[in-house]
């Protein structure tokens, strides 16, 4: 870790070009700026642009894995800024998810409010068969349309597994409507409810066996206890803690091809820098895991025996 304040402003800080260039990238980070159907707590807008703000602080070697991920090349993208109606901007999202998964670049897209999900899901969708989706969430997002949208955050899940037909895990799931139990039994996705899961973990692998061979991830940070990260748009008591987290993707990323992940939900607060940082150390974290067959061992040396099930 150097001092930030020498660093350029990019996720992880990575000052050499030849790391961080988009020629030279294995993965993408893509910001995304856009609470546009946000219907309680605020500041999704700016998660993003403060996550990669706090991700320049971080330690780039991982004690897990022993490797730097960052090595592989992390580009930062300009964020995507926002556009009226969301129909509008899950329009412009999916244009540009389609590009970005052409390039073979894993993407990482960054929130923004949990609806901008949907169309990056999709654009994987058209190029990976198979495709399933593994969501932590406190929230089931299932509505068909919520406050006059289809295209909401409450509505992600639904475009998902209702018109897109995509199978899907949702974990930690703590807040859910009648509308939304209803339509269980007609959706392609299975529950782990939090009540369940909570301070077990014989649970991953459960979760992980109704997941095809490509995987898509995306974390609403909701799906974490408030306890960890109170700033986000929805908080629900009752949430998922840091290593039962970190151990799903883990045992994902080892079983499954993750072709591309989001993280969403976090809404920036001034002086609460330990939820973005949380957040930032968490899509590190699973590139770690994601990359962990391409990357070299710093004290083991060599490469992991693994090979990589990594995407793009």
């Amino acid at each position: 870790m150097s001092e930030s304040a020498e660093l350029p402003v990019n996720f992880g800080g990575i000052a050499e070009e030849a790391l961080s260039s988009f020629e030279a990238a294995r993965v993408v980070v893509w910001p995304v700026a856009y609470e546009g159907t946000v219907s309680y707590g605020t500041g999704t807008g700016r998660g993003a642009e403060a996550i990669i703000e706090a991700s320049r602080n971080m330690e780039l070697y991982d004690e897990e894995t022993d490797a730097e991920v960052y090595r592989l090349g992390i580009h930062t993208l300009e964020a995507s800024p926002p556009v009226e109606p969301p129909a509008e901007m899950m329009k412009s999202l999916l244009e540009r998810a389609r590009s970005l998964v052409a390039s073979d670049k894993f993407v990482c897209m960054v929130g923004g409010e949990h609806s901008v999900s949907a169309p990056v899901i999709q654009a994987h969708a058209e190029k990976y068969e198979n495709l399933s989706v593994l969501q932590i969430d406190a929230h089931a997002d299932l509505r068909d349309t919520y406050d006059g949208t289809p295209h909401s955050h409450a509505s992600i899940m639904a475009r998902v597994t209702r018109d897109m037909k995509i199978p899907s895990v949702q974990v930690g799931i703590r807040s859910i409507s009648a509308e939304e139990a209803r339509a269980l039994d007609q959706l392609p996705t299975r529950i782990f409810w939090a009540k369940d899961i909570v301070g077990r973990n014989d649970w991953w692998e459960e979760a992980v066996s109704g997941l095809t061979e490509n995987v898509y991830l995306t974390v609403d940070i909701d799906g974490l206890d408030p306890s960890l990260v109170a700033q986000t748009g929805t908080p629900e008591p009752g949430g998922l803690g840091w290593y039962e987290v970190v151990g799903l993707i883990r045992t994902l990323a080892r079983s499954r091809r993750v072709v591309g992940m989001d993280l969403t939900e976090y809404s920036y607060v001034e002086g609460f820098d330990a939820s973005a940082f949380l957040c930032a150390k968490l899509i590190y974290k699973s590139l770690a895991f994601i990359f962990e067959g391409e990357t070299e061992r710093v004290r083991g040396g060599g490469g992991d025996a693994r090979s990589s099930r990594a995407g793009a």
